[in-house]
């Protein structure tokens, strides 16, 4: 997560949205009184700093319960959020790749670990209640964050210029070349709420 002073905003990261790449490129416009939590694996040119008390994909209603409200209330807040059946499917590579390559597709959506971001960014006691000014489209990221970084005063030519964490993923098929029609349904009730904040479909 990022909290930056010297822009006033709030970047609250989720999983498996481009965040690590966002934090990167932020970095570099950051002040010094800024908090940025650590990456691991460490990505340059980042550098963490102020972030004790904070941590990396640190829930928005925790973000707030530490700034207090006026300073909450008062910078921007936003977060990415990602179709999830793409979304679970860019998890996988990447679990199947920490456990060197053994993990089948079906044995994944079996389990109990998945990118279920919703709670990172709404209120515990209400789902359905947003916590964030913004979340924005991983499908058309660029183009939104083109937007919010010129009401922020943000210098952005278009494009991250970082792609973190994209090592894992080989196989570039569209999702719904990858997916049964039971592996899918599996992956639509698993992620049911973001499905319903979103308008998510398969």
């Amino acid at each position: 997560m990022i909290l930056s002073h010297e822009y006033r905003f709030i970047f609250v990261k989720t999983l498996k949205t481009a965040g690590t790449s966002i934090e990167v490129f932020l970095s570099k416009y950051c002040g010094q009184n800024d908090i940025l939590t650590p990456i691991l694996p460490h990505v340059e040119p980042h550098r963490p700093r102020n972030h004790e008390g904070y941590f990396n994909h640190m829930p928005a209603h925790e973000i707030r319960g530490r700034v207090g409200s006026d300073l909450w209330n008062g910078y921007f807040k936003f977060c990415v959020e990602r179709n999830p059946w793409d979304k679970a499917l860019s998890y996988y590579h990447m679990m199947n790749h920490r456990q060197g390559g053994t993990l089948a597709f079906d044995q994944f959506l079996s389990g109990t670990d998945f990118p279920i971001n919703y709670p990172i960014y709404t209120e515990p006691s209400a789902p359905s209640r947003l916590l964030v000014d913004r979340v924005l489209h991983y499908e058309s990221l660029d183009a939104e964050l083109a937007i919010i970084f010129d009401q922020l005063g943000i210098p952005f030519d278009g494009s991250l210029g970082v792609n973190a964490k994209s090592e894992y993923r080989k196989d570039r098929r569209h999702y719904r070349e990858v997916y049964t029609r039971e592996q899918a349904e599996r992956v639509g009730k698993i992620f049911e709420v973001e499905c319903s904040l979103h308008g998510y479909e398969f």
